[in-house]
Formats: structure tokens, sequence, C-alpha cells
């Protein structure tokens, strides 16, 4: 975690004051004979060397351990003082409490997603939960990555982040992965994709798993492991430049609909769970999308884990457990939403 690497410096100052503190009340008591209160004072005066007088006088002992006690002491006053500066003045107490407040927020995320890697391929899939409206937490170990992110964003869109390995089952539960709905691991290593599996698997039965592969011998072990799905970008990216070749229009359609075209479109879903009670029982045909928002229904899902039918009939009355797809521009979803749901 960033908060923990953020306090490991001032947990060690804190760490070297106190150590300070013992060695100097346990050499008074145990070389000058001194009670405790009358150790404990002395070392106060040595370490902070306000140069009051000595409770008795010193024997030569006492005084060569106050020698070196006191040229200790400069060094972990040094050292305490450069850490507070560094934390009062580089920003590091102020990016702490946001940190700390970030951890906070995630305990209480529900039905989120959780994403494993900051790459190119972690950045774009945070990017798309984030413009559907989907909550979404991070979950990378180079803390640069984060930083860079987050600056170009507003100070209300900074990035819910946990900072850790995403294989350690302590890292995920950070994240929230017991009430998540889904995880999507994006690691630059299919072995660490595997373990991210494996690990979510367990810690929520429950959960979609969408795993990164380099590798299509990888596949089969993601999918043993408990992915749901598996996605290979660099296969995806070269059948993509192939069929620009072969039929560019309908990687141009493809390309709407993906947001890699300025004349973006959504696919939408609208099961029949979100549509208004009125509007249940209508025919596809009685619905009306089309004419209503513009949008087009492209495709629907019968049942719970039927498949998908394209171009369904205009006269099937979608009944519970039935999804609808539906295709618009952001403007004609907007619609959707408002009209229907």
């Amino acid at each position: 975690m960033l908060k923990q690497l953020n306090l490991t410096r001032l947990w060690l100052a804190l760490a070297l004051l106190v150590l300070s503190f013992t060695v100097g009340v346990g050499g008074f008591m145990v070389l000058e004979h001194f009670s405790f209160l009358d150790a404990f004072y002395m070392t106060v005066i040595t370490a902070s060397t306000v140069g009051f007088g000595e409770v008795h006088p010193l024997s030569d002992a006492g005084r060569l351990f106050t020698s070196f006690y006191i040229l200790f002491n400069l060094l972990v006053v040094a050292y305490l003082v450069s850490v507070l500066t560094t934390y009062i003045f580089d920003g590091e107490l102020r990016h702490l409490f946001r940190m700390i407040r970030t951890d906070q927020e995630i305990k209480s995320f529900r039905n989120h997603v959780i994403v494993c890697g900051f790459g190119r391929n972690g950045y774009k899939a945070y990017d798309e939960l984030r413009h559907s409206g989907t909550r979404a937490v991070v979950v990378e170990q180079n803390q640069a990555l984060l930083v860079a992110a987050n600056d170009r964003l507003a100070r209300d869109q900074q990035i819910p982040a946990v900072f850790g390995d995403a294989t350690l089952d302590n890292t995920l539960r950070q994240a929230g992965i017991e009430h998540a709905r889904a995880i999507i691991t994006a690691l630059p290593k299919d072995a660490d994709n595997v373990f991210v599996a494996l690990s979510a698997r367990e810690l929520n039965p429950h959960i979609t798993i969408i795993a990164r592969a380099s590798a299509r011998s990888s596949v089969s072990k993601l999918l043993s492991a408990g992915a749901s799905s598996v996605v290979l970008p660099d296969e995806i990216g070269g059948s993509h430049m192939a069929n620009l070749v072969i039929r560019p229009e309908v990687i141009r359609f493809l390309d709407m609909i993906s947001g890699l075209d300025p004349n973006k479109l959504r696919l939408e879903e609208l099961s029949f769970g979100e549509l208004r009670p009125s509007l249940r029982g209508q025919s596809i045909r009685e619905l009306d999308v089309r004419s209503r928002t513009g949008a087009t229904v492209i495709a629907l899902r019968r049942g719970e884990g039927g498949e998908l039918e394209v171009s369904p009939a205009a006269d099937y009355r979608p009944a519970a457990g039935d999804v609808l797809l539906v295709l618009g521009n952001e403007e004609q979803i907007q619609a959707i939403h408002q009209q229907y749901k």
C-alpha cells in the first residue's frame, strides 16, 4: 500500500527516537544508578541539548556515555527533522491524508470493478468504465503511473487506487474484492494474471473475472484458474489491422462502437427488470425504441445465460431475465435511460 510506503520513513524516525530514549534512560540507570525519574530527566535534557546541569556529577563512564549519546541524538534529530520537513513542505502529509481518505472510501464501495495493472490495457479499461459511470478501483505497484493519470484529471475525478501487489490476497481485500462484481486483471505477465484469477475466485466465488493474456497457451490456464473470459490484445490488434485492408467499412463501424472513431456509438443493455412497470409486457414493436429515441435494438438475450439472438422479431414480448442490446449515440442512450428505465 502507498500509505505504508509513505509512512516507512516516518515510522523509522519515530522508532529511532524511541530507541534513543530507551538507551538514554537505561544507560543513566545502569552507569550512574539514577532513579527512573532522574534518568528520564537526564535523557531529555541531553537529547534536547538544552544545557541544564546534571542531577548528580557524572562519573568518567557517565561522561563518555553522554558524549556519544549526544552525537547519536544529533543524527536522530537531524533525520527526524528531515522527514517532517519532507512531509510538510513537499506535500507528503497532504498526500498521506488523501490516501487514508481514499482507503476509507474504497471500503464503502459495493458492486464495483477492480482493475489490476494500470498499463495501456488497464488504463483503457479504467477509462471506459469511468466514462460509462461504473465505479472502479485500480490496483497498481507503480505509483508514477497513477500520479501521472491523476494529474490529468480534475480533483473530484481522482482515481481510487490501492498501491500494492495484485497477486496478494491482502491487496485484493483492500480493493474490496468481497463486494466487487468484476475484476479485470491486465498485468504484464500471464503467470501473475493466473495467480490473480485464482485468488479472486477463492475470495469471491461469484465475481466475473476478465483476464489479459499475451500467449495463446495461457488461455486454458487462465480459464482453469477461474477466469470468465480471456482477451489477447496482440491477436486482436493484428486481426484489426488485417481487416482494415479486407473490410475497412466494417472496422470503421466497430471503431465507432469501441470509441476509436470521433462519431462514437454506445452499446447499452436494457434488461426486463430495468423497464418501467408500465412498459413490461409490451412487444419490441410496441416499445418503439427507434422512433422514440433514435437508438436501435440489435440483439436479444433470452433468459439467464441464454444465447444472443441478433435482430429479434418485432412481435416478441421481453420476459423476466431477458436483456435487449441497444445501439445508439450518447444522446440516444441518455434518452433510453430517461424514457424506459
